[in-house]
């Protein structure tokens, strides 16, 4: 059987992973066998998420109804039903629901009605509190195929120190990083010398360390110095692998959703007080803004370094009608040509303009000549994929140390 379940934390607390391992825990005592725990992050340009908009899926095996009754209770006893914005939903399905459903939630968005009507089709066990939206994500997350999947190590702290100052080493998480990156990734933004993997906000995340496989995230797990913790659960998950993208086939653009797409440099970049950055270009011959925001630090240098005419490949999602950028391909940045006056042959100086349509002609002995100089100038850039840095990456996106996905990249020729 499936389980799902999302929307039980709130800006003041609580996390759906948490509550998902703590189930795992009494599903074990109840003689249910949860054979993977699965952590789904869906469309991250949905309005009413808390946070990484996740939610959460076991694949099980026992009673479906032990495991429903099970479930409902540990979203009444830790999910913040008090917050005006958590409106939790429980899910139970003898059968894997819809993978359609799935990736719209992934990729678009998704109504209470079509998620219901699946759950009523199917058989399956439902339960929604308050305005019942949890819901949307208990049946995608049940639903749920990672055509590519990656793993993540959550370590819970201790209840008894919930809501104080967490306590993890510095120093181990940039040693951790050092001994198993590539296979292990946005534990630490070296860059810009900052810890990624400890989250600020008031849940019960102590640290999390994302990774290919199970043994990479356990081996740099080890080597992290923190606070007694409490609980830990290595999570399955459609994180770090694009699955959120779409490959644009036509000018018009859903906001809200987020794109692969090709496009032309239309006119240099602009930096906007603040630090953001403007790119103007043009997808399919229409005009379009990309952005690269303030907390994307060293990549928006990338982004000043284009100049006209340059082609991309451009990844990010659509809001207002803008590209929020994540990542960029450089496809063709030619060096650019600049015309000055020639150097006189006789003399060797550098000739001035005689006028407008006449040429140029050396001040010093009187030469003449009817053709300027043209002189290549270097970029600042090459081509190649360019990526935010791991302080400001979304939970979906892939990072390049796992490469870029070559059937996406199929369905986007370059412009």
């Amino acid at each position: 059987m499936r389980i799902g379940i999302d929307d039980t934390d709130s800006p003041r607390g609580m996390c759906t992973t948490y509550l998902g391992a703590m189930l795992i825990r009494r599903l074990k005592r109840a003689k249910i066998a949860v054979r993977e725990a699965r952590l789904v992050r869906l469309n991250p340009n949905v309005p009413w998420k808390t946070r990484g908009n996740a939610a959460v899926c076991l694949d099980a095996e026992g009673s479906p109804r032990e495991a429903f009754r099970l479930a409902c209770t540990l979203v009444e006893e830790y999910a913040d039903l008090a917050h005006e914005n958590t409106h939790p939903g429980v899910v139970v399905s003898e059968e894997p629901l819809s993978e359609g459903f799935y990736r719209d939630a992934v990729q678009g968005f998704c109504t209470l009605d079509d998620a219901m009507s699946i759950l009523v089709e199917s058989g399956a066990l439902y339960k929604g509190y308050k305005q019942k939206r949890g819901l949307i994500g208990a049946t995608a997350a049940a639903g749920s195929r990672f055509d590519d999947a990656t793993y993540e190590v959550l370590v819970y702290r201790d209840s008894s120190l919930w809501g104080t100052p967490r306590s993890v080493d510095r120093g181990s998480l940039f040693s951790a990083d050092v001994h198993t990156f590539p296979h292990t990734w946005d534990t630490v933004d070296r860059e810009n010398d900052l810890v990624v993997c400890v989250p600020h906000t008031p849940d019960p995340v102590l640290f999390g360390i994302r990774g290919e496989r199970p043994g990479w995230v356990a081996l740099a797990r080890e080597e992290v110095i923190s606070e007694k913790p409490g609980i830990e659960q290595v999570w399955t998950t459609n994180q770090g692998t694009d699955a959120h993208l779409i490959a644009a086939r036509s000018p018009g653009l859903l906001d809200g959703c987020s794109y692969l797409l090709a496009a032309t440099v239309a006119s240099p970049p602009v930096t906007l007080k603040g630090g953001h950055v403007v790119l103007p270009v043009l997808h399919m011959e229409n005009p379009l803004t990309c952005l690269a925001y303030e907390p994307t630090k060293g990549f928006r240098d990338v982004v000043r370094a284009l100049a006209p005419g340059d082609t991309l490949r451009v990844a990010g999602s659509c809001r207002r009608g803008s590209i929020n950028l994540e990542k960029i391909q450089v496809l063709t940045a030619p060096e650019t040509l600049t015309s000055k006056p020639p150097v006189c042959e006789r003399c060797g100086k550098r000739m001035t303009s005689a006028g407008t349509g006449k040429g140029f002609k050396c001040r010093k002995c009187g030469g003449r000549a009817k053709n300027p100089e043209h002189v290549q100038n270097p970029r600042n850039i090459h081509p190649g994929w360019f990526e935010v840095p791991p302080s400001a990456r979304r939970h979906l996106a892939r990072p390049l140390c796992r490469g870029v996905r070559e059937d996406l990249l199929d369905e986007v020729p370059p412009p």
